[in-house]
């Protein structure tokens, strides 16, 4: 890691691949720069460790409730005055929470920088969640809620997540919240979350752009270094036990036109020596709606999918593996019986050798896509740092994916999707038997 002038911050030695450099502030800002030279721009990419597993039972919502209301006014600004400085200069301010995340994503250009990372912090340490705007905000998250729920896609993915890790678990628990809890949440209340969980221990922010990384560095340190270090909540999630059993829920929406189905398991961590298996086991059943097994027979073979996928979500604990398909309702017997079929085949006969090495270069080759933008590096970047991962971690991918065999992938699909101990949910207008 290069050495910053930034007085007793911690540094990491020189990395390969990407070569970021990486500094933890004294009062515990992690900062990770990398300079790219495309664009006269810069990505600001900042992360606070305030995600919806937060959420107090009866204030379910409150993390996300955050997230639409933090640049809405701070200390020192007005709503209407960031809105200006933001316009003034073409930047699009992006938030968004996610189970452990807080994330606010802009890009400026380079000439602004100091400018725009000024506006970030002020949003960052103190905003001031005004009533006014809380109420609006709210009004517009009621709304979202309401549309959701009648939403076939989205009633099936939420009763799966509930099924398979509880409603009470925060994994397990509705990103948004409910009306009734959303209808409870004041300014005070997201002042008082703020105040517990956003801190510089917990912040970290990733500046790629045509911008020298010490200079980047020095800038945020000169910016945040009036963030006072405190103690802030840590996240405590419980473990979720084995099921043995297979699930099944049908929820009927007898007015829409499509049924969708949501299938899934509890897998692993991303820490987890086995991930790269399972990312690879992910590929070849369909992480893309084209490809892959499912894609290939329920959808391409047999033509009763609108859409079908799967996606892992490997967190910092065992997140899930979701199929989704979308098909109309005289298929749903025979969609989840494919599904099924599908995942049999795979723990009992594994994948081919052929379909382990297109899916390692078709993983591998895909890499260099998502580094090409300022935004997508700034986005890998934090979360190599959010996970752990190492500075080289874009250099290792490759070697840690071909050292994947079909035999370790076929281990995985034995320990994580087995048919008979799959959480299944129908939503739509559909009220039948499900196998």
């Amino acid at each position: 890691m290069n050495q910053v002038g930034v007085g007793p911050a911690q540094t990491d030695p020189q990395p390969r691949g990407l070569a970021a450099t990486r500094a933890v502030l004294p009062n515990g800002v992690t900062v990770i720069a990398k300079q790219t030279r495309t664009t006269p721009a810069v990505t600001l990419h900042a992360n606070v460790q305030a995600g919806t597993v937060f959420d107090p039972a009866g204030s379910e919502g409150i993390a996300h409730f955050v997230s639409r209301t933090i640049d809405r006014g701070s200390e020192r600004y007005l709503s209407d005055q960031i809105a200006e400085q933001l316009d003034s200069r073409g930047v699009t301010l992006s938030a968004s929470v996610s189970r452990h995340l807080l994330s606010l994503i802009c890009t400026c250009l380079v000439e602004d920088f100091e400018d725009v990372l000024g506006l970030l912090a002020e949003i960052v340490m103190r905003p001031r969640f005004p009533a006014a705007e809380v109420d609006n905000r709210r009004g517009e998250i009621i709304t979202l809620i309401r549309q959701g729920e009648d939403s076939p896609a989205v009633v099936a993915v939420e009763a799966l997540l509930a099924m398979l890790y509880g409603p009470g678990h925060p994994y397990g628990r509705r990103v948004r919240g409910t009306v009734e809890s959303v209808e409870r949440i004041d300014s005070q209340a997201l002042r008082a979350f703020h105040a517990a969980h956003c801190g510089p221990s917990v912040l970290s922010l990733a500046v790629v752009g045509d911008i020298e990384p010490d200079r980047a560095i020095e800038r945020v340190h000169s910016t945040f270094d009036g963030w006072e270090a405190k103690a802030v909540s840590r996240a405590e999630v419980p473990s979720v036990p084995a099921t043995t059993e297979r699930r099944r829920r049908v929820i009927p929406m007898m007015n829409k036109s499509q049924t969708d189905i949501a299938y899934g398991f509890v897998t692993i961590a991303h820490s987890d020596p086995a991930y790269h298996a399972y990312w690879l086991m992910n590929n070849i059943l369909g992480q893309y709606s084209l490809g892959g097994r499912l894609g290939d027979s329920i959808r391409e073979q047999q033509g009763m999918a609108y859409y079908v996928f799967s996606s892992l979500d490997a967190n910092l604990m065992p997140g899930p593996l979701i199929i989704r398909a979308g098909v109309s309702p005289a298929n749903v017997e025979r969609a989840v019986a494919s599904i099924d079929a599908e995942l049999a085949k795979l723990v009992e006969q594994g994948p081919t050798e052929q379909e382990v090495a297109e899916s390692q270069r078709y993983l591998i080759g895909s890499m260099p896509r998502t580094l090409e933008t300022n935004v997508g590096v700034a986005s890998f970047l934090q979360m190599v740092e959010f996970f752990g991962l190492g500075l080289d971690y874009d250099v290792r991918v490759p070697d840690l994916l071909r050292a994947v065999t079909r035999d370790q992938v076929q281990a995985a699909a034995r320990r994580a999707v087995d048919p008979g101990k799959a959480a299944v949910v129908v939503a739509g207008p559909y009220d039948g038997p499900l196998p």
